[in-house]
């Protein structure tokens, strides 16, 4: 007997001997691969080991320095990712399907690397919306700040995506700073164990960042409380078990078993682009992964009278195209489910959508001719195999539409009568990861989204004009939510940063603009400013620190500076150069200088104009207006050293500097972010005329 290991305590474990032990099965063959529990494994242990070591260890490190982690894991598993292909076969995934389990996987570490070095700060303290002044004077402010949770991320995994469903949890809450434990399916569970293999031997995952418990976890629940979190993917009815076995203070998110949808818009008739897009999707969705996925379309929601065409199309489409067998044999397409039981469990589930109403128009559940790793043809009874089954309904509203879900490759197609009772058809199956609608008519788009949008985590818009750059129905991508309301379990575990800041609190903080820029490491108007000595552009960021500043003298604003200004840059907005119709302006007391000519006399003021550290600048931001000047006014600028981010990569970094001008009045004429990149080190050189 083969036990399969649990990486704990950063070492392998291997487990006791146990004749109750689960067994793993290859999917096309019956052969046994591995057998599965945590007889003897200490819990406790891999719970205590993640607060005492990976809290620590992990919150030493910045965002940038995490990003950098994530971005070196995804590099070593894109270099070794022939060996979970091969491995993922055994599970019944073709080449395909890994594209999306175990590339994927590796594209969002690779996303969130990057999102997280370019929208996260330098330290380990998220921002969250503006300064909140509490004060006439300035001397108080409150902010929103997010910080990390104090404790560990349980993730409870599926069985159809061991790569990507494990590093879509990992990658936001190692960036966050909280140490994971990775429990995965035991149907899959050595695919799991083989990534996280490949990471461990990186030796980048700083101690306790990352354990791997490969089998039960009895009891382990009870050991969570304030601070931790606990991800689930799986079936509605294990996360609400799941859900009632933890403490309230745990963090629970949940991604369950929604009976997505996609609709056939009422303009996308046969013949239409949209409607060859629908088919293609349709069967896309019916065959990856053998249909063993969360986003795939469970309900063909389409136009009244087009069931038939439908059917047939979907039918040539799949005669055309579709090669059952292992995944291992040349010009397979798609595998068999995960085992045994799976295929027995959908055909199960396909018996009561019969005995619901429904009628059989694609394929049946009869074992099918299936091609064998040696090339040959024929039934497979050791093999987990499926055809592709889709089932029509007459009646719409039948409940078993909405809430058996066969996961497999199957499907139910429904008619509707106008649009309305389309979303309507949407809704009853109380919330969806996803919807897709095929249409090229905005007024459909717009009414549907209108009436279901809340009813869905996404929504997809498909038509010509990006059928063919559209990711697709049933792919989350990293930038946006993966997750979904009602059914769909209520989390969000993609979303860019939006699914990082999941992982920490958010706290309202107060105190004096001294105070919070030590808490925040940004520098906030009203704190201390050093405007003396060396000016800040000769400063590399070796030398530079937060309240370094540029005082500048006053320039007058004169009328000829004004029409100069308008005349070459061809800005002749009457504000400018009328006198009559800027004094009738409400917001004007007469001709006024440009915005932008005040911006650039600022950059005139406080820049050094010697080469020197700072080498560019890279953009302007936040950029607000509020007094007019009037020929005759004088103004200055102050540019305070706001915000500072090393690149991990490069030898330079972006300053962020706050920049406020003001008139003889002290009144603030305009106020924006300036942001520079500037050298990490300079040496002074000799400049050659």
């Amino acid at each position: 007997m083969s036990f399969l290991p649990s990486y704990v305590r950063d070492a392998w474990w291997l487990p006791e001997p146990d004749p109750d032990a689960a067994v793993v099965r290859d999917a096309s063959t019956g052969e046994e691969i591995v057998r599965v529990t945590t007889r003897g494994l200490d819990l406790a242990g891999v719970v205590e080991h993640a607060r005492r070591v990976g809290q620590p260890r992990l919150g030493a490190l910045t965002f940038p320095q995490r990003a950098m982690v994530l971005k070196n894991l995804a590099i070593a598993l894109n270099d070794r990712r022939e060996e979970l292909y091969a491995l993922s076969m055994r599970a019944g995934s073709t080449r395909r399907d890994s594209l999306s389990d175990i590339d994927g996987g590796i594209g969002v570490l690779f996303t969130y690397s990057s999102k997280a070095r370019r929208e996260l700060p330098a330290g380990t303290v998220v921002l969250d919306g503006p300064v909140e002044p509490l004060s006439k004077d300035g001397s108080f402010l409150g902010r929103h700040v997010y910080t990390r949770l104090a404790g560990v991320a349980l993730q409870i995994n599926a069985f159809n995506f061991p790569v990507w469903g494990a590093l879509e949890k990992f990658a936001p809450a190692f960036l966050a700073g909280l140490p994971t434990i990775v429990k995965p399916a035991t149907p899959t569970a050595y695919i799991a164990e083989a990534w996280v293999r490949i990471a461990a031997d990186t030796g980048l995952l700083p101690p306790g960042a990352l354990q791997l418990v490969s089998g039960g976890i009895p009891g382990l629940l009870d050991l969570l409380d304030l601070g931790d979190t606990v991800g689930f993917t799986g079936s509605a009815s294990t996360a609400e078990r799941l859900r009632v076995g933890v403490r309230p203070s745990v963090r629970f998110t949940a991604e369950t078993d929604s009976i997505n949808a996609s609709i056939l818009g009422p303009d996308a008739l046969p013949g239409t682009p949209e409607f060859d897009a629908y088919i293609r999707q349709l069967l896309t969705e019916l065959t990856t992964k053998a249909g063993q996925k969360c986003t795939a379309i469970r309900r063909a929601i389409v136009p009244a009278g087009l069931t038939d065409a439908v059917a047939q199309a979907l039918r040539e489409k799949i005669g055309a195209r579709v090669v059952v067998g292992d995944p291992r044999a040349d010009g397979v397409t798609m595998g068999p489910v995960v085992s045994l039981a799976q295929r027995d469990e959908v055909r199960r589930q396909v018996d009561l959508l019969r005995a619901a109403g429904g009628r059989i128009v694609v394929g049946d559940t009869a074992v099918p001719e299936v091609r064998r790793a040696d090339g040959t043809t024929g039934p497979a009874e050791d093999g987990a195999f499926l055809s592709p089954v889709v089932l029509a309904f007459a009646d719409a509203t039948i409940p078993a539409v909405h809430e058996l879900e066969a996961f497999g490759p199957v499907a139910s197609i429904v008619e509707y009568g106008d649009v309305a009772e389309a979303a309507d058809i949407v809704a009853r199956g109380g919330g969806s990861l996803v919807t897709s609608v095929a249409t090229h008519d905005p007024g459909v788009a717009t009414e549907l989204l209108t009436r279901m949008g809340a009813m869905n985590g996404r929504v997809l818009f498909l038509d010509r004009d990006d059928a063919r750059t559209s990711t697709g129905h049933g792919a989350p991508v990293p930038h946006l939510v993966h997750g979904g309301p009602g059914r769909a379990g209520g989390g969000e575990e993609l979303g860019g940063i939006r699914s990082v800041l999941h992982y920490m609190q958010r706290t309202a903080v107060q105190g004096s603009p001294r105070m919070l820029t030590a808490l925040t490491g940004v520098w906030h108007p009203g704190a201390d400013v050093d405007a003396s000595g060396t000016h800040p552009f000769r400063k590399p960021l070796s030398d530079l620190r937060i309240g370094d500043a540029v005082m500048s003298e006053e320039r007058t604003v004169t009328l000829a500076d004004i029409e100069m200004f308008a005349r070459f840059t061809g800005d002749t907005f009457y504000a400018h150069m009328d006198e009559t119709a800027a004094a009738a302006n409400p917001f004007f007391p007469g001709r006024v200088a440009h915005g932008y000519l005040l911006v650039s006399w600022a950059a005139g003021l406080f820049v050094d104009p010697a080469p020197g550290p700072v080498l560019a600048n890279s953009g302007l931001e936040n950029l607000r207006f509020v007094t007019p000047v009037s020929p005759g006014d004088r103004i200055r600028v102050a540019l305070t050293a706001k915000q500072i981010t090393p690149r991990e990569t490069d030898d330079y970094g972006e300053v962020r500097w706050d920049a406020v001008i003001r008139n003889q009045d002290d009144a603030v004429v305009a106020q924006y972010d300036v942001l520079t990149l500037v050298a990490k080190t300079w040496q002074p050189q000799e400049v050659l005329v």
